[in-house]
């Protein structure tokens, strides 16, 4: 598998790595040189999916690289078994592996701590010096955590993984605007 970024030694003549960008295909060809065409039809989103290597293959003319059928990531925290106790890897029945779901909810959880963060000088001034808290702020706090329990909500109830991608998989509104099911943290 060449990139174009050196020459190369082919039956004993070198060839300058101008042959990708001042030849022709059909000159490239003429000495077993073949663009690879990757076939995506098997790919999947990496954030859900783990894809499998490119396999490829020749049909004396064309080169295609192709992925195989992807595997869903675990949308739930997979555990130790016995057999891995027995085998000195874990604890049965603690968690070996975090799925999806938890992973997930940590960052709705992170990213909700950040939007309360921002006015938490609020809280701290009213415990300090009894000032008042703007009722916006209070407002926008209780929204932050409403959405934020909604989400979590959502994500656990969610059957599998690919459900999860669509909770995530933004799509054209009524409207005209674009949003994910799971919606949006509220923001000031």
């Amino acid at each position: 598998m060449l990139n174009g970024n050196r020459g190369i030694t082919l039956n004993d003549l070198q060839y300058p790595r101008a042959i990708y960008t001042l030849w022709s295909e059909a000159e490239r060809n003429a000495i077993n040189i073949y663009e690879v065409e990757i076939d995506k039809t098997n790919y999947k989103n990496e954030n859900w999916f783990i894809n499998t290597d490119i396999t490829y293959s020749f049909d004396g003319t064309n080169v295609t690289g192709s992925y195989g059928t992807a595997t869903a990531k675990a949308h739930a925290d997979t555990l130790w078994t016995a057999q891995d106790e027995t085998d000195g890897k874990g604890t049965e029945g603690e968690v070996a592996t975090r799925g999806l779901k938890y992973n997930l909810i940590q960052t709705v959880k992170a990213q909700a701590a950040g939007l309360l963060a921002e006015t938490d000088w609020y809280i701290t001034r009213k415990s300090e010096k009894n000032t008042a808290i703007p009722s916006a702020i209070t407002t926008h706090r209780n929204a932050v955590r409403s959405k934020q329990a909604a989400m979590e909500t959502a994500i656990t109830n969610a059957s599998d993984t690919a459900a999860l991608e669509t909770l995530y998989t933004a799509t054209k509104q009524d409207d005209g605007t674009v949003a994910r099911p799971l919606g949006q943290l509220p923001t000031l």
